[in-house]
Formats: C-alpha cells, sequence, structure tokens
C-alpha cells in the first residue's frame, strides 16, 4: 500500500486510462497547461499531449457538447467541470443530450463518456459555488452518479466511470481532495458501479452517507463506540444506480438508521433512501428513520452561518441518539 491523496489518486485513474486506450481523452477549463484548477491533471498534459488533454474556453455547455459528439463517434471523452456549480451552464447537453442519446437513437449511439469536478461545498465559497447537486442528477434517467469518499474509491470508481458504456456523472468531494488514504501500488483497481460498501460494521444504528458525509459517519461511529454504541457506516458510493440491497442489508441488522447527506432535505438523496427503507424495512424499524443535511437555505457566506447550514458530526450524533432513544 501507498498513502495517497484524494487528488492523486485520480490523476493516476485518469494516467492509467488515458494510457491504456488510445479513444480517451480529457477536456475542460485549465486541465492542460494549468495542470487543472484542483490539480488533478496534473503532468499529463506534458505525458500525453494537446490532442488527449485539451484546453478550452470558458464555455461549459459547448465543450461538452463536443464531447457527446465525440463519443457518438467512437471515443471515450473526460470531460471536466471546474466545478459542478459551473456546470448548470452545460445541462443541457448533459441532460438531453448524453442522457437520451442511447435511448433516442433506438441503441445505435453509445455514450461513453464521463462528465466530473468538484461538488459540494468548500470553505466561504457562498451560495453559488457551494452546492451538491447529486439528488438533482440522479433524478435524471440515463446516467450514473458516482460520488467517492476515499482514494481509494476515487481512483477505482473513476477507472470503471471511464470504462463504462454509459455517460457517468462523478461527483468528487470539493473538500476531500487533500484528503489521504491507501492506494496500492501496481495494482489494477476497478471498482464497480451501483455498488455500496461498509465501511465500518456495527449493530445498534446504520448511517447510510455518501460523498463527504461518509468521513464524518466515521468520525460519529468512532466516537460512539467509546461509549460501547456501534455504527454500521454504508457508504452508497452510487446513487444512481443506488445498492437497496446493502442498504436492506444493514438496516435489517440494526433496526435503525439515521441518511445524512450534503444536499437540501426537500427531494433530496436521502428521500429516496428512507423510500426504499421504509419498502424493504418496514416490519424491521424500531425508530422512524431520520435525516441529516443542509439547512434549507442558500449556503451562507458568514464563518459561523455556513457552519450552522452544513451537516457535521454534532448534528449527526444527536440523530444516532434519538433514534436509539437516548434523548
Amino acid at each position: 500500500m501507498s498513502i495517497v491523496t484524494y487528488r492523486d489518486a485520480l490523476n493516476q485513474a485518469l494516467r492509467e486510462e488515458i494510457q491504456r486506450d488510445d479513444r480517451v481523452f480529457l477536456m475542460g477549463e485549465e486541465v492542460g497547461e494549468y495542470n487543472g484548477a484542483y490539480k488533478v491533471s496534473r503532468g499529463l498534459l506534458d505525458q500525453f499531449g494537446p490532442m488527449r488533454v485539451v484546453d478550452t474556453p470558458i464555455a461549459e455547455l459547448g465543450f461538452a457538447g463536443i464531447g457527446v459528439g465525440a463519443a457518438m463517434v467512437g471515443l471515450r471523452p473526460i470531460i471536466e467541470f471546474m466545478t459542478w456549480n459551473f456546470a448548470l451552464l452545460a445541462l443541457d447537453q448533459v441532460v438531453n443530450s448524453a442522457a437520451k442519446m442511447l435511448y433516442m437513437s433506438n441503441g445505435q449511439f453509445p455514450m461513453p463518456m464521463v462528465f466530473r469536478g468538484p461538488n459540494g461545498a468548500a470553505l466561504q465559497l457562498s451560495a453559488q459555488h457551494s452546492q451538491a447537486w447529486e439528488s438533482w442528477l440522479a433524478h435524471i434517467p440515463g446516467l450514473k452518479v458516482v460520488t467517492p469518499a476515499t482514494p481509494y474509491d476515487a481512483k477505482g470508481l473513476l477507472k470503471s466511470a471511464i470504462r463504462d458504456e454509459n455517460p457517468v456523472v462523478f461527483l468528487e468531494g470539493e473538500m476531500l481532495y487533500n484528503t489521504k488514504g491507501d492506494v496500492p501500488e501496481g495494482e489494477e483497481i476497478l471498482i464497480p458501479l451501483g455498488k455500496a460498501e461498509r465501511k465500518r460494521e456495527g449493530e445498534h444504528c446504520s448511517i447510510i452517507a455518501h460523498g463527504k458525509t461518509v468521513l464524518i459517519a466515521i468520525q460519529v461511529a468512532d466516537a460512539l463506540a467509546k461509549e460501547g454504541i456501534s455504527i454500521d457506516v454504508i457508504d452508497l458510493r452510487t446513487v444512481r444506480p443506488m445498492d437497496v440491497e446493502a442498504i436492506a442489508e444493514s438496516v435489517k441488522k440494526t433496526n435503525r438508521a439515521v441518511v445524512v447527506e450534503e444536499g437540501w432535505e426537500l427531494c433530496g438523496v436521502g428521500a429516496q433512501v428512507v423510500d426504499y427503507i421504509q419498502r424493504e424495512c418496514f416490519d424491521f424499524l424500531d425508530a422512524p428513520v431520520l435525516r441529516v443535511h443542509q439547512a434549507d437555505v442558500p449556503m451562507p457566506y458568514a464563518k459561523n452561518l455556513e457552519r450552522a447550514a452544513k451537516p457535521d458530526a454534532q448534528k449527526l450524533t444527536a440523530a444516532v441518539r434519538k433514534v436509539l432513544y437516548l434523548e
């Protein structure tokens, strides 16, 4: 094993896949000369040249559309958005072209491409740059939506996403790029899309999380373990398709669940998880399922208000205690 950052794990995945398959190329703002806004593409232009690592103007709709056209003629583009907040300008291509092309062409045009970039809140980037978009994107049939939480998952899921025959939305945690974890050297890592992972074994309550909130869930589980409370932490890893079997297996064991996410409450990913739990596990529940999420406001700029709006360990701990009837 070697310890690498989430950023470098993504870089490894891109490098290996561009090298492995000459149909794969990376395109986006500042991915080449600047090595990426978050340095995920560091060194790729030098190694592969401007035909495989393509700098674009600030024109999200345009280069997303070029990516769709490239996929239609047999290439495998990776489209990097500087942030998913900017990708709103390109949603017509993501939603109306990439997601629907296979269906509307009667199977004539597969769409093997990846849209990737940072998602969710960072620190004091305010309302227009701090949004978690997975529930919006997971709503669209035809898209797969991936939310890696660790460097190992980031590498394995991105490599699988690039090899997938469908358009994949790859949402990288904006605050995760500097986090570190074990990633094997010289080993092919491929993590199947649509499969959750149990990040921690427990028996008293399930926490279902994805993306950045997985780290909060593990932090809470570690703290509660000191009180003799064991938490089963399920990392969805892929929001669409969602691993309902893994969720149900955990909740049927613990009989209690809390769902945590970065997004807003209304129509959030957590709402879908709760729907699955009530359908699959109703007779196993010993308490109502609770959700922890961002406050129902545009993200504030002020540091204290931003902290108050975000889901955190304190709010998650309180929710777990409540479903355990400890408070």
